[in-house]
């Protein structure tokens, strides 16, 4: 972190500064207002200067200043991103795994981050997601021109990074090279775009500027393997300044002549070993052995005595010395001109090429999503002004990218306006609950995007924010427990929830005692319903929930599908109307290796708390396991070691497990206890 003198913050001293480098009289026209957007002109003018101080350059590729509004994109918070994974997983804070992951099927770095910034910034405008989905479809129902323009843009370098170095004075001759294989490959992709339909894709074709005179130029100028840097020379091609090429025949020639006059003094004194050096103290010498020294003629100079040999000039080899190294610096020089003047051509179009730039990445977006859709079988969603959120045979996009296509089990949700609007989902733990409610949210974040979604069908009316309260941490540097996180998140969300939002909550209550937590989850689901109105999946263990669906004509019950028969359950992994009457969990505890002396134990506890042996205050009236006899004084000769799988699991961390990595888990587990 740097920091930054508070004058810098300064509203007056910033719009001053921005002002003076935009070369305008107000902010104003750039959208900006004075008394409201206060704190962003302050911070946004300390940027410039602390760019202006660190580049030691002229910024004059930052042209424009836009604001960035609530209400223009889908928001979303911090804790709903990271519990969503979508540009990092939430145990390794890995970018593999997570949405962007899944979605990133660019071909270019510039596409990478376009796609990047898509993702944190969901559209709100209904017209510009139609226009992305129109063009996507048409990538989508055209293989040869998705594939053709994929190719091509492989070809393509990352030109918004060129230009910054190229307008910061720190381009190289490689960069400028790059610039120019870039604008080589646009007439072809502008010729590919040709044939395009959709608006959006004609759009970009008109927006691409070809900058055909500059690419010539570049590419007649530079060399075809350019060195990244000027000092070493060689990066202008022969032929295209006479000068240079003389300078450079003259330095050639030097060079042929000292090793014509190195033959010619070995004949004249007889001196086979002779050799001519070069260092930088005093250019070039001739080099003789002591076992010669008797054959050194009068006009060699001594310049240096080394232990076995000494080293001579004459006059001749310095007049030829001069000759040559000033023909080298010479031509190195001229090579340093000649690159100023290509860079400061490249720099004078830094609008046009900027503005391609975007097309390029906008392309490689557009292609790589519609790449995706192909490959796992997306669907191009309906999106429109309700607040409904109908979706058919829906599936979670990561996990149906990591496992074997056709292996996961999709679920359909109907919620909204025009049903109810809340939905209850009762069943055991890895079930998948949660990852029902998440890819609900996550199909939800791909449609706002303008994407194909992994579904049957959906139909999604425009959405202004999405919360996810799912998981459990500690926060133990801010001194506030999980149920201290849990409760501020959801506050949060009841606060700034809207009918347009949707709502996803995994588990609300569990931090605190039983009576405790179910009776905010029932006044949670209530406000939910009463006050706000939002789209809202509340996954839950509280069965007793279930019975708002009676009382309240917008909650409506589901649950996860299991087959049981002989103590042993199945999870059908399927979402189905209704709540469940038992949570499993004793099962469960089973299938991870819970000692079945615990697990037969527990069965006996739960068989008396439901028959009502605790009271609302949590005095107990559970009866003592019965003992057998001899069960205190009965010693083993040996300790038997921890199965393998137990050691494991106790390493899991289970709060920050997700329920595909549970189920992974469990099916090595299984693997593992029946070798």
């Amino acid at each position: 972190v740097t920091l930054r003198p508070a004058w810098q913050f300064n509203v007056d001293e910033a719009q001053r500064q921005l002002c003076q480098h935009f070369g305008t009289h107000s902010l104003e026209g750039m959208g900006w207002d004075q008394q409201q957007d206060q704190l962003a002109i302050g911070a946004a003018g300390a940027v410039l200067a602390y760019l202006q101080e660190t580049q030691k350059t002229s910024l004059t590729h930052l042209r424009s200043l836009i604001p960035a509004r609530q209400g223009r994109t889908l928001e979303i918070d911090i804790a709903t991103r990271r519990s969503l994974e979508i540009t990092q997983t939430m145990r390794d804070r890995d970018r593999k795994g997570s949405l962007l992951s899944v979605l990133d099927q660019t071909c270019s770095a510039m596409g990478a981050r376009l796609l990047a910034n898509w993702i944190s910034n969901p559209l709100l405008d209904l017209a510009t997601i139609r226009l992305r989905q129109s063009a996507i479809a048409e990538f989508f129902e055209d293989a040869q021109l998705r594939d053709g323009l994929r190719q091509t843009l492989k070809g393509i370098h990352d030109l918004q990074r060129l230009l910054g170095r190229i307008a910061t004075g720190r381009s190289s001759p490689r960069d400028l090279l790059q610039v120019g294989v870039t604008l080589q490959q646009l007439p072809h992709l502008k010729q590919q775009l040709s044939v395009c339909n959709s608006q959006r894709l004609y759009e970009l074709h008109s927006e691409m500027q070809l900058c055909e005179e500059l690419c010539d130029r570049l590419l007649s100028t530079l060399v075809a393997d350019c060195p990244m840097h000027t000092r070493d020379g060689g990066f202008i091609q022969s032929g295209c300044h006479e000068q240079l090429d003389q300078l450079r025949q003259l330095a050639k020639g030097g060079k042929q002549w000292i090793a014509q006059y190195l033959a010619q003094q070995i004949e004249q004194t007889g001196i086979s070993s002779l050799k001519i050096g070069y260092n930088k103290v005093f250019g070039y010498y001739l080099e003789v052995t002591n076992a010669h020294q008797q054959k050194v003629p009068d006009h060699f100079q001594r310049k240096q005595t080394l232990k076995n040999a000494e080293r001579y000039v004459t006059d001749e080899l310095k007049e030829y010395e001069t000759k040559v190294l000033s023909a080298d610096e010479q031509a190195l020089l001229l090579e340093q001109e000649i690159f100023g003047q290509l860079r400061l051509a490249t720099a004078d179009q830094l609008p046009q090429l900027s503005q391609t730039a975007l097309v390029l990445a906008e392309l490689d977006v557009l292609a790589g999503l519609a790449e995706l859709a192909v490959q796992r079988d997306y669907v191009r969603p309906e999106v429109d002004q309700t607040c409904d959120l109908e979706i058919t045979e829906g599936r979670h996009p990561v996990l149906d990218a990591t496992l074997p296509k056709g292996t996961f089990v999709p679920n359909d949700v109907t919620i909204g306006k025009s049903h109810r609007p809340v939905a209850l989902i009762t069943g055991p733990n890895m079930a998948g609950k949660s990852t029902y409610i998440r890819q609900v949210a996550l199909i939800t974040l791909m449609a706002h995007l303008g994407s194909f979604v992994p579904a049957k069908r959906a139909r999604i009316g425009l959405t202004d924010r999405i919360f996810a309260r799912v998981g459990a941490s500690d926060e133990l540097s801010r001194g506030q427990s999980t149920f201290m996180v849990e409760m501020l998140e959801t506050a949060r969300i009841l606060n700034t929830a809207s009918e347009r939002s949707l709502i996803i909550l995994d588990e609300i209550g569990r931090g605190t005692s039983t009576y405790d937590g179910l009776s905010l989850a029932w006044s949670i689901v209530e406000y939910l319903h009463d006050k706000i109105g939002a789209r809202t999946l509340f996954a839950t263990h509280y069965h007793e929930l279930t019975q708002l669906e009676k009382s309240l004509s917008g909650v409506q019950n589901l649950n996860v599908a299991v087959k049981e028969w002989d103590e042993h359950i199945v999870f059908l992994h399927r979402i189905i109307p209704g709540g469940a009457d038992r949570s499993y969990g004793i099962h469960v505890a089973r299938l991870a290796g819970i000692p079945r002396s615990v697990n037969q134990r527990a069965k006996e506890i739960l068989q008396q708390l439901e028959t009502d042996h605790v009271n609302h205050r949590g005095d107990s009236k559970i009866t003592p396991p019965k003992r057998k006899k001899d069960s205190a004084i009965q010693l083993t000769l040996f300790e038997f070691g921890t199965h393998p799988v137990i050691e494991k699991l106790q390493q899991i961390d289970v709060q920050s497990t997700t329920p595909m990595q549970a189920l992974q888990l469990l099916q090595q587990f299984q693997q593992e206890s029946q070798q």
